[in-house]
């Protein structure tokens, strides 16, 4: 069982993630977006989506340092104090992650706003694992502290056998079952990416670099300017 967890699950989250978004930019680029709803409900989204990008941005952040640089990483939280502060604002970030996830989803419940027309299934579903996965991480945060340095002890290990294609679990089966809950929903998120609008996270605008600029044409109705021109004609002649 441990094997299908730790080692067949994430190969085959990473295989559909890649496959099936490849499949769908080439099949389906227009999908390939957000599908903003700021035009339908301006107000909500804006204290939604600016603490959970934020947040949610600067916790990866903070996992992808560890994960690829472990001996800086393992350096500054060698010191007590800054692992403290670094729990700290860890938990910060968890909860402000919290905060602005919890308005994007209060948005698209039914009859809160006009965005509740546009959410999906999938879109449910994605927010839904994205809860558990977050409400996870403060509970390891919570409960099983210091998670800065066991994660460069154990999941770090773990990760990079799975990049050099030679899996070595053991590491990370005697986690606490708390643990490993967040672990494997974090790759039950990158198995779903393609199937929801997350994909815009790997959407790059480059074409904009060599775009030429774009010429914007005011339209004004010819008939509108000739009434206006008789209205300032007939002024003048009045004064």
């Amino acid at each position: 069982m441990d094997v299908i967890l730790y080692v067949a699950f994430p190969y085959l989250a990473i295989i559909l993630a890649v496959g099936v978004g490849i499949y769908r930019k080439l099949t389906n680029p227009f999908s390939y977006s957000s599908l903003s709803s700021q035009l339908l409900e301006n107000k909500q989204l804006f204290w939604g989506s600016v603490p959970w990008h934020y947040g949610v941005t600067l916790v990866l952040l903070a996992h992808l340092i560890a994960w690829l640089v472990p001996g800086v990483a393992r350096y500054v939280l060698a010191d007590p104090i800054r692992l403290v502060i670094f729990e700290l604002l860890g938990l910060a970030l968890s909860l402000f992650t919290i905060f602005g996830l919890a308005v994007l989803i209060i948005r698209r419940l039914p009859g809160v706003s006009r965005a509740a027309a546009v959410t999906s299934w999938m879109d449910w579903v994605i927010l839904f694992f994205l809860a558990l996965q977050i409400l996870s991480g403060v509970g390891v945060a919570l409960f099983d502290r210091w998670g800065s340095l066991w994660f460069l002890s154990s999941v770090a290990p773990w990760l990079w056998s799975l990049v050099l294609l030679h899996p070595k679990i053991t590491t990370v089966v005697v986690l606490p079952a708390f643990i490993q809950v967040h672990i494997l929903l974090g790759f039950v998120l990158i198995m779903l990416f393609p199937f929801s609008r997350l994909v815009h996270i790997f959407t790059i605008p480059l074409k904009y670099l060599r775009r030429p600029y774009q010429v914007v044409v005011w339209y004004r109705d010819p008939r509108q300017r000739s009434r206006r021109a008789v209205a300032q004609v007939g002024a003048i002649k009045d004064r």
